[in-house]
């Protein structure tokens, strides 16, 4: 817990990842002084922060601040659990108000604009942190070390599947549109690019065989690994044994020919990566910017189909 608690405020309050969030700002002592949505179903709010104020357009939100400020209130950091093609402009608005800013994943959908928030960064004095949450699990770490002690010149070879089955209103919001989301590449698979990135060091080869609305796979080879990975939010992609256990979601990660489990501890993970940033730690813009790279290059390549190591559930 902090000494003296910090001020919030939080964009993006009525989104799925917004609740953890909010509970992250809670549980670290802290205090939540304004939210914003266009939505206006946050009664979890009030599980939380039911004093903090509430505002359903941008501009309100923006002179709120404002207002703050001339009464002598700091917001110390912006919560920012925007759709993503917004991440930059709220990012520039936290810096703008001399808060920090803490951005989900992606933090931003091109490199170029991670540059850019490196040089606001530089005018302001601020920070712009990003929640990799997969870097803090106790798991990751584990592996990581495992890795890092291994012969330097070994390469890993990784089979990386995730399935999470979304239905017709996927594509219908912001999510199914890839100028908006980045895609499938991007939209539900940075944080396992990042993860992987972190551990088996930078890319040197990206392939896409497979670039479709609703999945994704190719091939990266890393400094340390060779990965084949396959990103689907299609139902019809999950294996048998899952569906009959009612699951509509199948993640796996084979490293070596051996599956790498991490399905479990994900609970806290958020509030342990306010405790970093509040701690004068966390993963900023320089850390984010690989994973953003890699994922740039998925949603602008030319699929070159079955050619080379591809994963295996391409065969179907």
């Amino acid at each position: 817990m902090n000494s003296t608690p910090k001020n919030f405020g939080i964009i993006g309050v009525a989104g799925y990842i917004a609740v953890r969030h909010l509970k992250a700002i809670k549980d670290t002592g802290n205090n939540l002084l304004a939210s914003l949505d266009k939505f206006d179903s946050v009664g979890l709010i009030d599980s939380y922060f039911p004093e903090s104020d509430f505002f359903v357009e941008f501009e309100r939100f923006d002179r709120h601040f404002d207002k703050l400020k001339r009464n002598g209130t700091k917001i110390d950091y912006v919560s920012i659990c925007s759709p993503n093609y917004l991440h930059d402009s709220h990012i520039r608005f936290a810096l703008r108000h001399r808060a920090d800013a803490i951005c989900e994943k992606p933090i931003v959908l091109n490199p170029w604009n991670v540059d850019a928030l490196q040089e606001i960064e530089d005018e302001t004095g601020q920070r712009v942190y990003t929640v990799l949450q997969l870097r803090l699990h106790p798991k990751v770490i584990e592996l990581r070390k495992r890795i890092a002690d291994s012969p330097k010149d070994k390469i890993h070879d990784i089979d990386l599947t995730y399935i999470t089955s979304r239905g017709n209103w996927y594509h219908i919001s912001w999510k199914g549109d890839v100028q908006k989301s980045g895609g499938v590449a991007t939209n539900i698979g940075v944080h396992f690019f990042d993860m992987l990135g972190w551990i088996f060091g930078p890319v040197k080869t990206n392939t896409v065989h497979l670039s479709e609305s609703n999945k994704s796979a190719g091939y990266l080879e890393l400094e340390n690994a060779r990965i084949r990975w396959f990103l689907s939010l299609d139902y019809n992609d999950i294996p048998e044994s899952v569906k009959k256990t009612g699951r509509r979601t199948y993640r796996s990660l084979m490293l070596d020919g051996e599956e790498f489990e991490f399905s479990e501890g994900f609970t806290d993970l958020h509030t342990l990566t306010y405790t970093e940033i509040l701690s004068g730690n966390g993963f900023g813009l320089k850390e984010a910017k690989q994973s953003i790279e890699t994922v740039y290059t998925i949603r602008n390549a030319k699929p070159v189909g079955l050619q080379g190591d591809y994963h295996p559930l391409l065969k179907k």
